[in-house]
């Protein structure tokens, strides 16, 4: 039986019933707050009027509205208000996919820096769920919570001498302790990233694929921190990557794990999530040499990234 087809849209003022009656749902089926969750409050006309102002998202599985949530811009900020998925509908990357919808939504615009949500206190497991997501605590005022993370960045990259210089750029805000995750298909460019990362770091010899020696360490030849690269494409999970005690050297070094996502995330609390991801028209296993356009997704998350 093949999966429920989701799909996440951005929505205006049309769409006013269909999100509240989400917004009534998901958040009457959570514990009864004192005092009760603004949410509740809301009518068609008060979401209507949101929806004018900044617009939201709606997902849907298999068609039926599942998700939604409004966006509302203060400053260099986006914040995710009455973001709710139906009970039923959890457990199928609903919510994970809109968070990425609007990401991707901030992103678009150059204006905005932070995505921010706002959760009750008595509620932890909301708060943890965005914590797993790379939110953290920006603000609390009993009985709220404000957790933000980065809006990510997009690069157009055509060829490997632009990835290269992509590594080169993000390598200038990196120090020892950092973490970089990279995702993306065979010969999308994560080595060729690296490479970059390398040069912009200033470590000492080739960095190539450590598929087959799974980890390489490289000093640095000017006396920053070293470049420890590692391809978690042959590990079995992330107890296989425990076995290659990178504990020793995550705070001396930035540490780049190919493959990592799924695997990796626990290795640091904060983490640099690179997603390469070649367009629709680019034939998979190509040369990640040739001039063939690619989107690279950068995400910071965590604290270290939070200020």
């Amino acid at each position: 039986m093949s999966a429920p087809a989701l799909t996440v849209r951005r929505v205006g003022p049309e769409s006013a019933a269909a999100v509240l009656a989400i917004v009534q749902e998901a958040f009457g089926s959570r514990p009864p707050l004192d005092p009760p969750a603004d949410a509740l409050r809301e009518t068609e006309a008060s979401i209507a009027t949101r929806l004018a102002l900044g617009g939201g998202l709606v997902a849907r599985l298999d068609g039926r509205p599942v998700g939604t949530l409004l966006l509302d811009a203060v400053g260099d900020t986006v914040y995710l208000r009455r973001f709710g998925v139906v009970t039923d509908a959890q457990g199928h990357g609903v919510a994970g996919a809109m968070i990425q919808a609007a990401s991707e939504a901030a992103a678009a615009t150059g204006r905005y820096r932070w995505l921010r949500v706002v959760a009750r206190e008595e509620l932890p497991r909301t708060v943890a769920f965005w914590a797993r997501r790379g939110f953290v605590q920006t603000d609390r005022r009993s009985p709220y919570v404000e957790l933000g993370r980065p809006v990510p960045t997009f690069h157009e990259v055509a060829t490997a001498e632009d990835m290269r210089a992509l590594g080169a750029r993000i390598a200038q805000d990196l120090r020892a302790g950092d973490l970089l995750v990279l995702t993306g298909d065979l010969g999308a460019g994560k080595t060729t990233f690296t490479q970059g990362l390398g040069q912009g770091l200033g470590v000492e010899g080739a960095v190539t694929s450590p598929t087959f020696v799974i980890a390489r360490e490289h000093r640095s030849a000017r006396g920053g921190p070293e470049l420890v690269h590692v391809d978690a494409y042959r590990l079995g999970g992330a107890a296989e990557l425990d076995d290659l005690d990178l504990d020793t050297t995550l705070e001396e070094a930035v540490t780049v794990v190919e493959w990592g996502e799924g695997v990796a995330e626990d290795l640091a609390e904060s983490r640099v999530q690179v997603r390469i991801t070649r367009h629709a028209d680019a034939p998979a296993g190509s040369d990640p040499g040739s001039a063939e356009p690619r989107t690279v997704e950068v995400l910071r998350l965590g604290a270290r990234w939070a200020t």
